[in-house]
């Protein structure tokens, strides 16, 4: 069941009544559980090339009303015997570590995914000011046992932006700098915060987040966020989405934007000139833990664009995106039900630890990974050339299971297609 909520609910546990043998990975699966959409995350009337919104999702088990903010630093979840995803277990599963543990149950799985070459910068661009950042960042990676990270909280416009009453900009931002730095240990982040969230003043962050990355020597800037697409031939924006894309145009930058936590397409994932990150599902044997099998998320944003058209790199797979550009070009686990571990401390939502989804988790991931390979390409468009290029098992996991669009009339299959794109990645190699 999914509901929309006009503030953060935070995630429940009663740790008293976990059974015997759950620090093993075994116990019965959780039976029942709620998909909270927060506020942030819910597009407004009259938001069209205006306004962005997050694409978070939070999974809330039905068995109590707070893990806690406790850390208790074990490399292992900070509540044992749930299946979510952490650093290692995801780092198994993409095979992004040097050992993989069979079955990859975040319970037991240990090895972080810090084998990569990648040093360069990553600029999470996002909204509203996050007061507990850093300090929610240094006792994530404690908890994980990830190194400290190399943290520069930036103000876009100047000055320290207020607080989102909703606390949703606040849960992305934790999410965006955890899950970035888990994939990217190595790398230098900027978290670059807007006064809001508006257009004007998120993409004036995006142009200081790309000199800040070039200037650190080249790498990726990562937009978890977007509004549905706009033209004035569509009918909702006097202006045209594709006067934004200029401002996605960096040399020695990648750009990463999140395709959108509904069915259809939005902006700034649909611009040619990003590398488009959709959503999976991590399917997980509900007794074990054990990892089965990648398919789909039916409610991750796809498809062809309504306004822009079809770039250079998409031209093999022309006989699927038509005229348009298509999305996504990468994908990564974004169920919610599937999701992962991010710690929040800010007092609007109240402390906790949180099971995140949706393709905000998508976009940050595939930055940090990209990052960690090392490549370091001059543009997006590079690097999607590149990708495109690569169609090998050996480079991707293809997903051939599932469902997604409008109606659910989009079916995955074998190479691209528009519910993963390419799929997701599996390890480093040709990143």
């Amino acid at each position: 069941m999914t509901q929309k909520i006009t503030s953060l609910v935070l995630l429940c546990s009663v740790v008293a009544l976990v059974s015997p043998g759950v620090c093993s990975g075994q116990q019965a699966p959780v039976s029942k559980g709620h998909v909270f959409i927060p506020e942030s995350s819910v597009p407004q009337p009259g938001d069209a090339g205006v306004k962005a919104h997050t694409h978070l999702r939070l999974f809330v088990p039905p068995s109590g009303m707070s893990f806690g903010s406790a850390v208790q630093p074990s490399e292992l979840p900070p509540f044992p015997g749930y299946f979510f995803e952490t650093p290692a277990s995801l780092g198994c599963i993409y095979h992004l570590v040097q050992h993989s543990v069979p079955g990859c149950n975040p319970n037991v799985t240990t090895e972080n995914p810090n084998v990569g070459k990648g040093a360069g910068a990553i600029a999470l661009i996002d909204a509203f000011d996050d007061p507990t950042a850093a300090f929610d960042l240094a006792n994530y990676s404690a908890q994980f046992g990830l190194p400290p990270a190399n943290l520069t909280v930036v103000f876009a416009q100047g000055t320290r932006p207020k607080m989102d009453p909703t606390g949703g900009w606040e849960v992305e931002e934790s999410l965006d700098l955890q899950i970035s730095h888990a994939m990217a240990p190595n790398a230098q982040i900027f978290l670059v915060e807007a006064a809001d969230n508006s257009f004007t003043n998120l993409f004036e962050a995006v142009t200081i987040g790309a000199s800040l990355v070039a200037t650190a020597g080249g790498g990726e800037v990562s937009m978890s966020w977007g509004g549905g697409e706009f033209s004035p031939a569509l009918g909702n924006s006097t202006i045209s989405e594709t006067s934004f894309d200029h401002f996605l145009t960096f040399p020695g930058v990648v750009f990463f934007a999140s395709s959108g936590d509904s069915p259809g397409t939005e902006y700034p994932s649909a611009s040619p000139y990003v590398v488009s990150a959709g959503g999976t599902t991590l399917s997980r044997n509900a007794y074990t833990g054990s990892f089965l099998l990648e398919n789909t998320w039916q409610d991750a944003g796809s498809g062809p664009s309504q306004v822009e058209r079809r770039p250079a790199f998409q031209n093999a797979v022309a006989s699927i995106v038509g005229d348009s550009r298509g999305t996504p070009d990468l994908s990564f686990d974004a169920n919610p039900t599937t999701g992962l571990w991010v710690l929040d401390t800010n007092t609007v939502p109240g402390p906790g630890w949180y099971i995140v989804g949706g393709t905000s988790v998508s976009s940050p991931a595939l930055a940090g990974i990209i990052n960690a390979a090392g490549a370091f390409r001059n543009s997006s468009q590079a690097e999607n050339t590149e990708l495109y290029g690569r169609s090998s098992g050996d480079t991707f996991n293809n997903i051939g299971y599932g469902t997604c669009g409008l109606n659910a009339g989009t079916f995955a299959q074998s190479g691209y297609d528009l519910c993963t794109g390419l799929g997701t990645v599996n390890t480093l190699r040709d990143k």
